[in-house]
């Protein structure tokens, strides 16, 4: 039976660039697989919380806020999908989904409920840990944050908070990261893959990640989604931020 992580030769992971008290849930019902990403998450310096069920999950999160969820999307009982809609009911929380299946509508599904990344088995432990940092990272204040308007949109980057014409909207950690990114750069077209290295951290990973993100994005901050004005697709290039809205040509 094929491992659902790549088998790596002992040793210490490299040194995080998150502070070592960050939390990390890792919920898998796989003994096997929870023990190796929790003893590496744990060398790495991470408080490692496990899970092997969906109710456990929920349970744990609750006694401890994690600040990062590993979650397998196949759990008995309750699966990881709705795990993670449930976790994001009580605030926001990145998420990094464990998934053995190779159907990109799996992966979808899990970014459309929210999830930050995703890892399909097999994967490398390390990798794994690198990614956590690299969520971690990226969902924490800079230490000079600051405000950015544009379009009637609002970003409070120390409080992680977004305003459309002052009221709230409810995006997650990355589409945050993904909309801040954007209005710091108005009317420069980025192709998708410079948006998977500028906002995600990565030089290389599954592009309709991003597309995703980009239509959940718009649902949220277009007055029609149907005919964005604001996020608009350059055929052939990507996405560019356009701060006077108008009629994309």
């Amino acid at each position: 039976m094929q491992q659902p992580y790549e088998s790596t030769r002992p040793g210490t992971p490299a040194e995080p660039l998150v502070p070592a008290s960050a939390r990390v849930l890792v919920v898998d019902d796989d003994p096997t697989v929870a023990e190796v990403v929790a003893g590496y998450l744990g060398r790495a310096g991470y408080t490692v919380d496990r899970a092997d069920d969906g109710p456990a999950a929920l349970a744990r999160a609750a006694a401890h806020r994690p600040d990062l969820v590993v979650l397998d999307l196949m759990l008995p009982g309750m699966d990881g999908l709705e795990v993670c809609r449930r976790l994001r009911a009580h605030g926001p929380v990145p998420v990094i989904m464990l998934t053995a299946r190779g159907d990109e509508d799996d992966r979808i599904l899990g970014l459309e409920v929210g999830a930050d990344d995703y890892v399909t088995k097999p994967f490398s432990p390390r990798e794994l840990v690198l990614r956590v940092e690299s969520v971690l990272r990226r969902t924490r204040p800079a230490a000079q944050a600051r405000t950015l308007s544009s379009a009637g949109l609002t970003l409070d980057q120390a409080a992680r908070r977004a305003t459309k014409n002052g009221a709230e909207l409810a995006l997650t950690l990355r589409e945050f990261d993904l909309l801040a990114f954007l209005l710091r750069h108005p009317g420069r077209a980025f192709a998708r893959e410079d948006l998977m290295r500028e906002v995600w951290g990565w030089d290389f990973g599954d592009l309709s990640t991003v597309t995703v993100h980009v239509r959940r994005l718009r649902g949220k901050v277009e007055d029609d989604p149907a005919r964005p004005r604001l996020i608009q697709t350059v055929w052939g290039v990507g996405y560019r931020f356009d701060p006077q809205g108008r009629e994309a040509g």
